[in-house]
């Protein structure tokens, strides 16, 4: 008698987006907190942000996580992106991946901001998107004049990847 062994693997989009914006998420708590910023706010609004960014990666829309961080002085500086890309089919990497040792020490050549400073977090599409419970239109910070820095990939799971950028002063 012949014995035949077969086994299948099923990587949704709904896992890559959970993922990914835990990922982003958990990269901004420590952005924050490398920089000297509370991030009480941060995990307060934890849940809504999570699934309005995972919703939207999940459909595919979000371009986009932006980091300002807002000094008394008015200047925003700095700005750290995390651009999403997408893969057609999610036969690319089949594995969850992350970079966050690599984060950690890119983080020690962060400055720290000065006392009083705030956080606003921001998001761009790819088209439409759908509506999202505390999220609504903003108008984001330029960053032409600024220095920037790719980071490169932060994480990556099938159907998308998230980058990272920091722009400084």
């Amino acid at each position: 008698m012949t014995y035949t062994s077969t086994s299948t693997s099923t990587f949704t989009r709904t896992h890559t987006a959970t993922y990914l914006a835990d990922v982003i998420l958990g990269s901004i708590a420590d952005i924050l907190g490398s920089v000297g910023i509370d991030t009480t706010r941060l995990f307060a609004d934890w849940d809504t942000d999570q699934h309005a960014i995972g919703e939207w990666i999940k459909e595919g829309s979000l371009s986009c996580v932006a980091l300002e961080c807002h000094q008394p002085s008015g200047r925003v500086d700095p700005i750290v992106e995390f651009p999403v890309s997408y893969s057609g089919t999610g036969e690319g990497d089949r594995k969850f991946t992350a970079d966050r040792a690599a984060l950690a020490v890119y983080m020690t050549k962060m400055k720290r901001v000065p006392a009083g400073t705030t956080y606003r977090l921001f998001c761009t599409y790819n088209g439409a998107h759908s509506d999202q419970p505390g999220w609504g239109p903003a108008t984001r910070a330029a960053t032409s004049g600024m220095r920037s820095f790719s980071f490169g990939t932060l994480a990556a799971a099938p159907h998308a990847s998230a980058h990272l950028r920091y722009y400084t002063n």
